[in-house]
């Protein structure tokens, strides 16, 4: 898999919100200003090259969908993160977390809660 543009992403949400849909539909989604129907046709097919849209041939239309789940994706982003910036370590993701984005003794609880209730399912 190979990480996604912005506008990639942004075509992605739209179809693992609604599950398949034509190029109408996703156009229909999108915010204002809303961009070109070829350019989200040209995504689009961009997205079914890099193995993460399918679709359904009705004759000449195609009804697209998700290859992927959108937690599989954030998952390999998430990897793509820990490995690139930070030598593929947890502790020095959070370790950042705390030190540059001021993190409250509230989020750190919230934190250190989930870490505990994740062990006790183990």
């Amino acid at each position: 898999m190979r990480s996604l543009t912005r506008a990639e992403e942004e075509i992605m949400r739209i179809l693992w919100q609604l599950g398949k849909g034509f190029v109408k539909d996703v156009l229909a989604e999108m915010p204002e200003p809303k961009p070109a129907y070829n350019t989200v046709s040209t995504i689009i097919r961009i997205l079914e090259k890099k193995g993460v849209v399918g679709y359904t041939a009705y004759g000449k239309t195609h009804e697209y969908y998700p290859l992927i789940t959108e937690v599989e994706y954030k998952r390999f982003e998430m990897n793509q993160l820990l490995s690139n910036y930070f030598d593929s370590s947890l502790p020095k993701l959070v370790s950042f977390f705390v030190k540059d984005h001021d993190l409250n003794t509230k989020d750190l609880d919230e934190i250190i809660k989930m870490m505990q209730n994740q062990k006790d399912s183990e």
